[in-house]
C-alpha cells in the first residue's frame, strides 16, 4: 500500500507537469484553431534557459522568471512571424510550419548546448514532508506547489478578469469579438505569452524532477499533448488539465506499478482513439 501511494503521488506530479504543457496548447488552439506543435520546443527551450540562468546565478526563482520571459518572447515571435502569415492558408499549412519549427529549435539547441544530457541538480528551497511511511521529497513538493499556483492563476485570469472574458469571447468567435471592439491581435499575443510561460515552467520542473535536460526532450510531449487536448476536448483548458492528470496517474500506476506490458507513451494515444470512438467532443468539450 505504501508503494501504491508513493506511485500515486508521483503519477499526480507527472500529470501536473503534463497539465502545464497542455493548458498552453489548449489556449492557443482555442483562439487560433492551430495545432501548435512547436509549443513542445518552447518547453525544451524553457528548460535550457532555466538551466543556464541557474548555472550562472544559483537562484532557481530568477531562473524561472528569466526562462518565462525568454519563452514568452519566442512565443510571440512565432505567432507574429510564422503563424500570422500562414492563417490565410488551410489549417494543415500552419501545422506543417509548426512541425518544422519544432525540429528547427531542437537542432539549434543541439548545436548550441550539445547533443548530450545535462544534469539539473537544483537546490530546492522547499522542505520535504513525511506522512507516516510516505515521504514527499522537496522536488515533488515543488512540482505540486508551482503547478497549483500556475493553474489557479490561469483559472483566476480566465474567469475573474476582463482579459479572461475577452479571451473566452475570442475563442468562441474571433471575428465577432473583433467587431465588438476587442483588440484580438493583443489577445492572441497575450495567449501566446501565457502559453509559452507555462511551457517554460513545465520545462524547468521536468528538468528538476528527472535531473536531466536534452535537445529532444520535447519530441514525445509534442505529440502526446496533442492527444491530450483531443481527450480533454479541443480548446477546453479544464479538459486538457483533467486529461493530463488522469494520464499521469495511469502511466505511473498501470505501467510503473502494475507492470502492464505496454509502452508508456502509448496510453495517451490509446485514450485518444477511445475518445474519438465513443465521445468525439472529449471529456469536457462541447458537441
Amino acid at each position: 500500500m505504501d508503494l501504491f501511494l508513493e506511485q500515486l503521488l508521483n503519477g499526480i506530479a507527472i500529470g501536473f507537469i503534463y497539465a502545464l504543457i497542455t493548458s498552453g496548447l489548449a489556449l492557443v488552439y482555442g483562439i487560433l484553431r492551430i495545432l501548435h506543435v512547436a509549443h513542445a520546443a518552447i518547453y525544451a527551450l524553457g528548460a535550457y534557459a532555466g538551466l543556464g540562468i541557474y548555472s550562472i546565478t544559483g537562484n532557481l526563482f530568477l531562473a524561472l522568471i528569466v526562462s518565462m520571459a525568454a519563452c514568452s518572447l519566442v512565443g510571440v515571435a512565432i505567432e507574429k512571424f510564422v503563424y500570422f502569415p500562414l492563417l490565410k492558408y488551410p489549417p494543415y499549412v500552419p501545422l506543417i510550419g509548426s512541425i518544422a519549427l519544432l525540429l528547427g529549435i531542437e537542432e539549434v539547441l543541439r548545436l548550441v548546448a550539445g547533443p548530450y544530457i545535462h544534469a539539473f541538480p537544483a537546490e530546492i528551497p522547499v522542505p520535504g514532508f513525511h506522512f507516516g511511511p510516505i515521504t514527499m521529497s522537496p522536488v515533488l513538493v515543488t512540482v505540486y506547489l508551482v503547478t497549483v499556483i500556475v493553474l489557479f492563476g490561469l483559472w483566476f485570469l480566465s474567469t475573474r478578469t476582463e482579459l479572461g472574458l475577452a479571451m473566452r469571447a475570442s475563442s468562441q468567435d474571433i471575428q465577432i469579438a473583433g467587431s465588438l471592439g476587442i483588440n484580438t491581435s493583443r489577445i492572441i499575443s497575450t495567449t501566446f505569452i501565457i502559453g509559452s510561460s507555462t511551457a517554460a515552467v513545465a520545462g524547468i520542473l521536468v528538468g528538476i524532477y528527472f535531473n536531466q535536460v536534452y535537445p529532444t526532450m520535447g519530441a514525445v510531449p509534442a505529440y502526446k499533448t496533442l492527444a491530450l487536448i483531443v481527450v480533454g476536448g479541443l480548446g477546453s483548458v479544464p479538459g486538457a488539465v483533467l486529461a493530463s492528470v488522469l494520464l499521469g496517474i495511469s502511466e505511473t500506476l498501470l505501467i510503473g506499478y502494475a507492470n502492464i506490458p505496454l509502452p508508456r507513451d502509448a496510453l495517451a494515444f490509446i485514450a485518444m482513439i477511445a475518445v474519438l470512438m465513443w465521445r468525439p467532443q472529449g471529456l469536457l468539450g462541447r458537441r
